[in-house]
């Protein structure tokens, strides 16, 4: 998600608090909100999957996805 798309988010958040949003705006908002909600998991699990849990013994286990161990 780039700077330019978040900027619109927020006018079209501005722009339904004061006047109220078309229904074309209204669904350009849907879109980037879900776009935005993507962008945030999709990098959380970027994060996550690079985490690893070092051990008393001093050895490193990497984190694996619920279920897959």
């Amino acid at each position: 998600m780039n700077e330019d798309k978040i900027r619109r988010i927020n006018e079209l958040y501005h722009l339904e608090k004061s006047v109220g949003l078309s229904e074309k705006e209204k669904k350009e908002q849907k879109k980037l909100r879900e776009e935005y909600i993507q962008s945030v998991r999709a990098n959380l699990r970027g994060q996550l999957n690079h985490i690893s849990i070092k051990n008393e013994d001093g050895s490193v286990t990497p984190l694996k996805p619920k279920g897959k161990h």
